[in-house]
C-alpha cells in the first residue's frame, strides 16, 4: 500500500507534518518501537511508529531519524499522547533525510494503526502471489515448468510470511521455502518431525476429517494440506484407499483455522500447482516403470539370460546415468491388502515404493530416481540397481536392508492403513548377472511371504532372514505353536510366579552363551553353583537336559515362538 492511503484514511488520525513528495512509498510493513536504535528489528518498508519514549533531549533525534533511513523505512509516526506536540528538532532531522513524518492523535491507538496496515499488506500480497500462482499454473500447463514447488513456497515465505514444506507419503523431505530453513537457504526440518506431521495427516486422511488438517506438534501448530494427483495418472475411483498411501502433504507452519476463504482459496490453489508438478514426474518416471514392466515379463516367461541382459544393458544408464560398468541389482517386492480385497493395492504398492527408494541423500521432486517399478497381480516389484562392487568388498554391506527400510515408513504408513490395511515387504541379495534376477525376484517374493507372517500393519523381511530358523517359524500354525510353547515354558512360567526364581531368564541367558557355565554365571551375576541349581531346576520341571543338543534346539524355538 501508499503513504497517500494511509494519509487518507479518516480513522487512523493521521497529520503529515513533512514529505509531501514522498507519498508514493510503499508501506511493505509496521513496527511500534520506543528503542533508540531498532535497526536490527527492521527489514525495510515499514512504517515505524513512536511513543517518543527513546527521545531524552534534542540531540537524540538526528540519529535516531538517519538509523531508520538506513534501514530503508518508508516513514515514521509519532504519537502525541507522550508529549503532546511533535518536538521541532525531529521534524528537522525527518526533513532532512527526506524521511516522511505523520503525527498520531492521541485518541487513536497504535494497535489500530497496525491492524489497518497488516490487513491491507496481507490483502495485497495474497492477490500478487495468487496472480503469480496462476501464471505459473498456465506455463506449467502449456510447457515447460516454470520452477517446480520450490518456488511457490518461496513466494508463500516471502509474501505471506509463511513457513511451509512439501512432504512424501512417509515423510521423505521434498521442497520447502527457503525462508522455512537453515541461513544456508536450504528447507530443512528435522526428518523425525517431517515423519510425525506425515503420519498425522494420513490419518486424518481415513478417518474422512475436515481439511485442512490442523495439528500442534512441539508446541507449534500446522495446517496440512493434501497434494493428489491431479492428471491422467489419478485413480477414477472415489475410494480413499486407492490414493492416500500415495498423497504428498503440504505442511503449513500457520493455524488456518481462522483463515478468510480467500486465503484458503489460495493455498489449495498451491496444491493444484503443486500437483501439476508431480504429474510431471510420474510422466517421466514412465520409461523407468516400462523397463520394469519389459524386464518383470522376461523373467517370469523363462526367457533366456541373454535377452534379460540385453534389457538390464539398457536399463542401467537409464538408472544409473553415467555408470561406467553394468551395476548389480536388488529386487525388493511390496504389496499393499485391505480388508475385504475390493481395492487393488499395486498401483498404490507402486507408488509407495517409487517414494521410499528415492536415494536418501536427495531432495526435492525429481532426485535422480535410481528405481523402475512395475506392479502386476496385487503386487508391486522394484528393480534397484546398485554401482558394480570391485573384488574383496563384501556384497553384505552394500543396497537395501528390510530393517533401514522398514524403520522408515513403519510409523507414518501405520497411521495411513488405519485399522483395515498392511503393507509387506521383501527384499532380495544382490545379484550380479541376468541368470540371477529370477532367484532374486523369488527370493524377495518369499521374504515379503515371511514379513506377511508377521504382527503389524507394516512388516519387512530381507534375504538373511531365509537361511535362518526365522524363515519357518512363522508359518507354524497357531494352536501348533501354543502347544509347543506351553509344554515346555509353562512349568517354568509358573513356578516362577510363584517362587519368583527366574528360570525364564536364567534359560535365556543360558542358551544366548552358548551353555557356557562361566559366561552365562557373570552375565547374571550369579554363582556358577547358583546358576547350576537353576539350570537343574529347569530340567526337573521339564523333563529335558540341557547337555543335549536336541533340548536346547527346543527351548530355543519355544522362546522365539513366545
Amino acid at each position: 500500500m501508499r503513504l497517500r492511503a494511509l494519509l487518507d484514511t479518516d480513522a487512523l488520525g493521521l497529520k503529515l507534518l513533512g514529505g509531501e513528495n514522498e507519498l508514493e512509498r510503499g508501506v511493505r510493513g509496521v513496527m511500534t518501537t520506543d528503542l533508540r536504535d531498532p535497526s536490527r528489528y527492521l527489514s525495510g518498508g515499514e512504517l515505524v511508529l513512536t511513543g517518543l519514549a527513546w527521545r531524552t533531549g534534542p540531540a537524540d533525534s538526528e540519529p535516531f531519524v538517519r538509523r531508520l533511513v538506513q534501514a530503508g523505512v518508508a516513514a515514521l509516526a509519532a504519537g502525541e499522547a507522550e508529549l503532546g506536540d511533535v518536538p521541532e528538532d525531529l521534524v528537522v532531522a525527518c526533513a532532512r533525510h527526506r524521511l516522511p513524518l505523520f503525527v498520531v492523535h492521541e485518541s487513536v491507538a497504535f494497535a489500530t494503526i497496525t491492524e489497518h496496515v497488516v490487513r491491507q499488506v496481507s490483502g495485497e500480497r495474497a492477490g500478487d502471489l495468487a496472480a503469480v500462482v496462476d501464471r505459473h499454473r498456465r506455463m506449467m500447463t502449456a510447457g515447460p515448468a516454470g520452477g517446480g514447488p520450490d518456488v511457490v513456497l518461496d513466494l508463500l515465505g516471502s509474501d505471506l510470511d509463511l513457513r511451509a514444506w512439501l512432504l512424501s507419503p512417509v515423510g521423505r523431505l521434498i521442497a520447502g521455502s527457503k525462508t522455512a530453513g537453515a541461513p544456508g537457504g536450504e528447507p530443512v526440518l528435522p526428518a523425525e518431525l517431517c515423519a510425525r506431521l506425515a503420519a498425522e495427516q494420513l490419518a486424518a486422511a481415513r478417518t474422512g476429517r475436515r481439511r485442512p488438517h490442523r495439528v500442534t506438534l512441539d508446541g507449534t501448530t500446522y495446517s496440512l494440506f493434501p497434494v493428489r494427483r491431479g492428471g491422467r495418472s489419478a485413480p477414477a475411483s472415489d475410494d480413499i484407499r486407492e490414493t492416500v498411501l500415495s498423497d504428498w502433504v503440504l505442511a503449513v507452519e500457520a493455524d488456518a483455522g481462522d483463515w478468510a476463504e480467500e486465503r484458503l482459496d489460495l493455498l489449495h490453489g498451491v496444491t493444484q500447482l503443486i500437483a501439476v508438478e508431480r504429474d510431471r514426474r510420474d510422466a517421466a518416471r514412465t520409461v523407468r516403470r516400462r523397463l520394469a514392466q519389459e524386464v518383470l515379463e522376461l523373467v517370469q516367461t523363462g526367457a533366456a539370460p541373454a535377452e534379460i541382459a540385453a534389457r538390464l544393458r539398457v536399463a542401467a544408464p537409464v538408472l544409473l546415468p553415467g555408470l561406467g560398468s553394468a551395476p548389480h541389482w536388488q529386487v525388493v517386492v511390496a504389496r499393499v491388502d485391505w480388508d475385504g480385497g475390493e481395492v487393488d493395492g499395486g498401483p498404490v504398492a507402486r507408488a509407495l515404493l517409487e517414494e521410499i527408494l528415492v536415494d536418501p541423500a536427495s531432495t526435492g521432486p525429481e532426485p535422480s530416481d535410481r528405481v523402475a517399478v512395475a506392479h502386476a497381480a496385487g503386487e508391486a516389484i522394484a528393480l534397484v540397481p546398485l554401482p558394480a562392487v570391485t573384488g574383496g568388498h563384501d556384497d553384505s554391506g552394500t543396497g537395501i536392508h528390510a530393517d533401514a527400510l522398514l524403520e522408515s515408513v513403519r510409523d507414518p504408513l501405520t497411521a495411513g492403513l488405519d485399522g483395515d490395511g498392511r503393507l509387506t515387504l521383501g527384499v532380495s541379495a544382490a545379484v550380479h548377472s541376468a541368470e540371477g534376477l529370477r532367484g532374486a525376484l523369488e527370493e524377495a517374493r518369499h521374504a515379503r511371504r515371511v514379513a506377511a507372517a508377521r504382527q503389524g500393519r507394516v512388516c519387512a523381511a530381507g534375504h538373511q532372514e531365509l537361511a535362518s530358523h526365522v524363515l519357518l517359524l512363522p508359518f507354524v500354525p497357531d494352536d501348533v505353536r501354543r502347544a509347543f510353547t506351553a509344554r515346555l515354558l509353562d512349568p517354568l512360567r509358573d513356578y516362577d510366579r510363584r517362587h519368583r526364581a527366574e528360570l525364564i531368564p536364567t534359560l535365556e541367558a543360558f542358551l544366548d552363551c552358548d551353555g557356557s557355565w562361566t559366561r552365562c554365571a557373570s552375565r547374571l551375576h550369579l554363582h556358577v553353583n547358583t546358576l547350576r541349581y537353576r539350570v537343574g531346576r529347569i530340567e526337573q520341571l521339564t523333563g529335558r537336559d540341557l547337555s543335549r543338543l536336541e533340548d536346547k534346539l527346543d527351548f530355543f524355538l519355544a522362546l522365539r515362538m513366545s
